[in-house]
Protein backbone atom coordinates (compact mmCIF):
# COMPACT_ATOMS: atom_id res chain seq x y z
CA UNK A 1 0.00 0.00 0.00
CA UNK A 2 1.15 3.23 -1.07
CA UNK A 3 0.43 5.89 0.80
CA UNK A 4 1.63 8.71 -1.29
CA UNK A 5 -0.18 7.38 -4.21
CA UNK A 6 -3.21 6.95 -2.06
CA UNK A 7 -2.73 10.79 -0.59
CA UNK A 8 -2.23 12.42 -3.97
CA UNK A 9 -5.46 10.49 -5.32
CA UNK A 10 -7.20 11.95 -1.96
CA UNK A 11 -6.38 15.05 -3.04
CA UNK A 12 -7.38 14.69 -6.97
CA UNK A 13 -10.71 13.51 -5.79
CA UNK A 14 -11.21 16.59 -3.39
CA UNK A 15 -9.81 18.97 -5.96
CA UNK A 16 -12.01 17.68 -8.69
CA UNK A 17 -15.09 17.82 -6.73
CA UNK A 18 -14.06 21.78 -5.74
CA UNK A 19 -14.16 21.08 -1.79
CA UNK A 20 -11.56 22.43 0.27
CA UNK A 21 -9.43 20.44 2.55
CA UNK A 22 -12.13 21.72 5.23
CA UNK A 23 -15.08 20.62 3.20
CA UNK A 24 -13.44 17.23 3.18
CA UNK A 25 -12.75 17.42 6.94
CA UNK A 26 -16.23 17.92 7.60
CA UNK A 27 -17.56 15.40 5.20
CA UNK A 28 -15.70 12.40 7.14
CA UNK A 29 -15.46 13.70 10.61
CA UNK A 30 -11.48 14.37 10.84
CA UNK A 31 -9.82 17.53 10.90
CA UNK A 32 -8.25 19.56 7.82
CA UNK A 33 -4.96 18.60 9.40
CA UNK A 34 -5.68 15.15 9.15
CA UNK A 35 -6.84 15.52 5.08
CA UNK A 36 -3.19 17.45 4.88
CA UNK A 37 -1.35 14.73 6.51
CA UNK A 38 -3.51 11.80 3.81
CA UNK A 39 -2.80 14.57 0.93
CA UNK A 40 1.29 14.52 1.76
CA UNK A 41 1.38 10.98 2.18
CA UNK A 42 2.02 11.24 5.69
CA UNK A 43 -1.06 9.23 7.24
CA UNK A 44 -3.98 7.58 5.02
CA UNK A 45 -7.35 7.55 6.40
CA UNK A 46 -9.10 4.26 8.57
CA UNK A 47 -10.54 1.73 6.39
CA UNK A 48 -13.98 2.51 6.97
CA UNK A 49 -13.22 6.57 5.57
CA UNK A 50 -11.69 5.02 2.50
CA UNK A 51 -14.82 2.26 2.39
CA UNK A 52 -16.87 5.85 2.13
CA UNK A 53 -14.81 7.81 -0.02
CA UNK A 54 -15.01 4.83 -2.46
CA UNK A 55 -18.63 5.04 -2.40
CA UNK A 56 -18.80 8.63 -2.61
CA UNK A 57 -17.04 9.14 -5.33
CA UNK A 58 -17.60 6.13 -7.44
CA UNK A 59 -14.42 4.43 -6.99
CA UNK A 60 -13.15 0.67 -6.82
CA UNK A 61 -12.36 0.34 -3.48
CA UNK A 62 -9.19 -1.88 -4.42
CA UNK A 63 -8.00 0.63 -7.07
CA UNK A 64 -8.31 3.29 -4.37
CA UNK A 65 -5.84 1.41 -2.23
CA UNK A 66 -3.54 1.46 -5.05
CA UNK A 67 -3.56 4.59 -5.45
CA UNK A 68 -5.63 4.71 -9.09
CA UNK A 69 -8.60 6.23 -10.05
CA UNK A 70 -10.58 3.29 -11.66
CA UNK A 71 -14.31 3.93 -11.57
CA UNK A 72 -15.87 0.96 -9.57
CA UNK A 73 -17.32 -2.07 -11.76
CA UNK A 74 -21.04 -1.34 -11.94
CA UNK A 75 -22.46 -4.72 -11.65
CA UNK A 76 -26.03 -3.61 -11.74
CA UNK A 77 -26.01 -2.72 -15.26
CA UNK A 78 -24.08 -6.15 -16.22
CA UNK A 79 -27.08 -7.78 -14.37
CA UNK A 80 -29.59 -5.82 -16.51
CA UNK A 81 -28.00 -6.45 -19.61
CA UNK A 82 -28.26 -10.30 -19.15
CA UNK A 83 -32.11 -10.31 -17.73
CA UNK A 84 -32.95 -8.53 -20.86
CA UNK A 85 -31.38 -10.55 -23.17
CA UNK A 86 -32.70 -13.74 -21.24
CA UNK A 87 -36.13 -12.14 -21.75
CA UNK A 88 -35.84 -11.42 -25.39
CA UNK A 89 -34.20 -15.00 -25.15
CA UNK A 90 -37.17 -16.94 -23.90
CA UNK A 91 -40.13 -14.38 -25.85
CA UNK A 92 -38.36 -15.36 -29.08
CA UNK A 93 -38.28 -19.32 -28.20
CA UNK A 94 -41.98 -18.62 -26.86
CA UNK A 95 -43.06 -17.45 -29.79
CA UNK A 96 -41.62 -20.01 -32.16
CA UNK A 97 -43.11 -22.85 -29.84
CA UNK A 98 -46.65 -21.49 -29.93
CA UNK A 99 -46.47 -20.70 -33.94
CA UNK A 100 -45.27 -24.08 -34.27
CA UNK A 101 -48.04 -25.52 -32.35
CA UNK A 102 -50.23 -23.47 -34.06
CA UNK A 103 -53.25 -23.91 -31.43
CA UNK A 104 -57.00 -23.44 -31.96
CA UNK A 105 -59.54 -23.81 -29.78
CA UNK A 106 -63.93 -24.64 -29.75
CA UNK A 107 -66.45 -24.08 -27.19
CA UNK A 108 -68.38 -26.53 -26.31
CA UNK A 109 -72.02 -26.89 -26.15
CA UNK A 110 -74.96 -29.84 -25.08
CA UNK A 111 -77.93 -30.52 -26.68
CA UNK A 112 -80.05 -32.25 -23.71
CA UNK A 113 -82.00 -29.70 -21.62
CA UNK A 114 -81.81 -30.70 -18.52
CA UNK A 115 -77.97 -29.89 -18.24
CA UNK A 116 -75.37 -27.11 -18.97
CA UNK A 117 -72.02 -27.70 -19.85
CA UNK A 118 -68.84 -25.33 -19.83
CA UNK A 119 -65.94 -26.36 -21.40
CA UNK A 120 -63.92 -26.20 -24.60
CA UNK A 121 -61.58 -28.08 -27.24
CA UNK A 122 -58.10 -27.15 -27.91
CA UNK A 123 -56.02 -28.67 -30.86
CA UNK A 124 -53.73 -28.82 -33.59
CA UNK A 125 -52.25 -31.08 -36.27
CA UNK A 126 -50.64 -33.33 -33.90
CA UNK A 127 -52.62 -33.72 -30.35
CA UNK A 128 -56.37 -32.30 -29.13
CA UNK A 129 -57.17 -31.81 -25.42
CA UNK A 130 -60.94 -31.41 -23.52
CA UNK A 131 -61.55 -29.36 -21.14
CA UNK A 132 -64.97 -29.39 -18.81
CA UNK A 133 -64.58 -27.03 -16.35
CA UNK A 134 -68.86 -26.93 -15.48
CA UNK A 135 -71.46 -28.97 -15.44
CA UNK A 136 -74.68 -27.74 -14.18
CA UNK A 137 -77.78 -29.39 -13.75
CA UNK A 138 -81.25 -27.22 -14.43
CA UNK A 139 -83.95 -30.53 -14.38
CA UNK A 140 -86.50 -30.36 -12.20
CA UNK A 141 -85.35 -33.24 -10.04
CA UNK A 142 -82.66 -31.13 -7.99
CA UNK A 143 -83.88 -31.84 -4.26
CA UNK A 144 -83.18 -35.34 -4.88
CA UNK A 145 -80.54 -37.06 -2.93
CA UNK A 146 -79.25 -40.33 -4.43
CA UNK A 147 -77.66 -43.18 -2.17
CA UNK A 148 -74.80 -43.05 -5.38
CA UNK A 149 -74.14 -41.19 -8.41
CA UNK A 150 -71.20 -41.78 -11.21
CA UNK A 151 -70.10 -40.62 -14.09
CA UNK A 152 -67.61 -40.70 -17.11
CA UNK A 153 -67.13 -39.08 -20.33
CA UNK A 154 -67.46 -41.53 -22.90
CA UNK A 155 -66.91 -41.61 -26.88
CA UNK A 156 -68.59 -43.67 -29.84
CA UNK A 157 -67.02 -44.18 -33.15
CA UNK A 158 -70.21 -46.27 -34.74
CA UNK A 159 -70.71 -49.31 -32.72
CA UNK A 160 -67.60 -48.93 -30.73
CA UNK A 161 -67.88 -47.19 -27.32
CA UNK A 162 -64.71 -45.93 -25.90
CA UNK A 163 -64.32 -44.37 -21.77
CA UNK A 164 -62.30 -41.52 -22.13
CA UNK A 165 -62.02 -40.39 -18.20
CA UNK A 166 -64.45 -41.02 -15.06
CA UNK A 167 -65.61 -38.29 -12.94
CA UNK A 168 -63.41 -37.04 -10.72
CA UNK A 169 -65.63 -36.36 -7.51
CA UNK A 170 -64.89 -35.44 -3.81
CA UNK A 171 -68.63 -37.32 -2.35
CA UNK A 172 -70.62 -39.74 -4.78
CA UNK A 173 -72.87 -40.89 -1.73
CA UNK A 174 -75.79 -39.33 -0.72
CA UNK A 175 -75.77 -36.32 -2.39
CA UNK A 176 -78.44 -34.64 -4.68
CA UNK A 177 -77.43 -34.67 -8.60
CA UNK A 178 -76.81 -30.42 -8.42
CA UNK A 179 -73.95 -30.84 -5.62
CA UNK A 180 -72.34 -33.44 -7.30
CA UNK A 181 -71.82 -31.98 -10.60
CA UNK A 182 -70.24 -28.86 -8.45
CA UNK A 183 -67.07 -30.80 -8.07
CA UNK A 184 -66.76 -32.26 -11.48
CA UNK A 185 -64.40 -31.55 -14.06
CA UNK A 186 -62.60 -33.85 -16.89
CA UNK A 187 -59.24 -32.97 -18.36
CA UNK A 188 -58.16 -34.80 -20.87
CA UNK A 189 -54.91 -34.43 -22.86
CA UNK A 190 -53.45 -35.59 -25.69
CA UNK A 191 -56.66 -36.77 -27.05
CA UNK A 192 -57.00 -37.07 -30.87
CA UNK A 193 -54.42 -35.87 -33.75
CA UNK A 194 -57.32 -32.84 -34.92
CA UNK A 195 -60.90 -30.91 -34.49
CA UNK A 196 -62.17 -32.85 -37.56
CA UNK A 197 -61.53 -36.11 -35.79
CA UNK A 198 -64.61 -35.19 -33.77
CA UNK A 199 -67.39 -34.70 -37.00
CA UNK A 200 -67.74 -38.62 -37.27
CA UNK A 201 -67.98 -39.56 -33.24
CA UNK A 202 -70.36 -39.34 -30.70
CA UNK A 203 -68.96 -37.58 -27.30
CA UNK A 204 -70.88 -38.09 -24.87
CA UNK A 205 -71.13 -37.77 -20.98
CA UNK A 206 -73.09 -40.45 -18.83
CA UNK A 207 -74.74 -40.39 -15.18
CA UNK A 208 -75.60 -43.28 -13.24
CA UNK A 209 -77.87 -41.63 -10.17
CA UNK A 210 -78.69 -44.91 -7.96
CA UNK A 211 -81.72 -44.00 -6.35
CA UNK A 212 -82.26 -47.15 -4.44
CA UNK A 213 -80.78 -50.40 -4.31
CA UNK A 214 -83.75 -51.26 -7.23
CA UNK A 215 -83.55 -47.96 -9.30
CA UNK A 216 -81.04 -46.02 -11.20
CA UNK A 217 -81.58 -43.06 -13.39
CA UNK A 218 -79.59 -43.02 -16.39
CA UNK A 219 -78.78 -39.48 -17.85
CA UNK A 220 -76.84 -38.75 -21.20
CA UNK A 221 -75.82 -35.55 -22.18
CA UNK A 222 -74.51 -35.37 -25.73
CA UNK A 223 -71.59 -32.83 -26.25
CA UNK A 224 -70.77 -30.59 -30.14
CA UNK A 225 -68.26 -28.57 -30.04
CA UNK A 226 -68.79 -24.51 -31.96
CA UNK A 227 -67.99 -24.67 -35.82
CA UNK A 228 -65.77 -27.74 -35.43
CA UNK A 229 -64.64 -28.06 -39.30
CA UNK A 230 -61.03 -27.83 -39.30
Amino acid sequence: MDQEKIGKLIKEIRKKHHLTQNDFASKYGVTYQAVSKWENGKNIPDISILKQIAKDFDIDIDALLEGESKKKKNNHVLIILIAIILMILISFFSYILFHKDNFEFKTMKTSCDNFNISGSLSYNQKKSSIYISNIEYCGKEKDISYQKIDCALYEKNQNIVKKISDCSAQKNQNITLDNYLKNIEFVVDDYEASCKKFEGNELYIQIEAQLNEEKIVTYRIPISFNQCQS
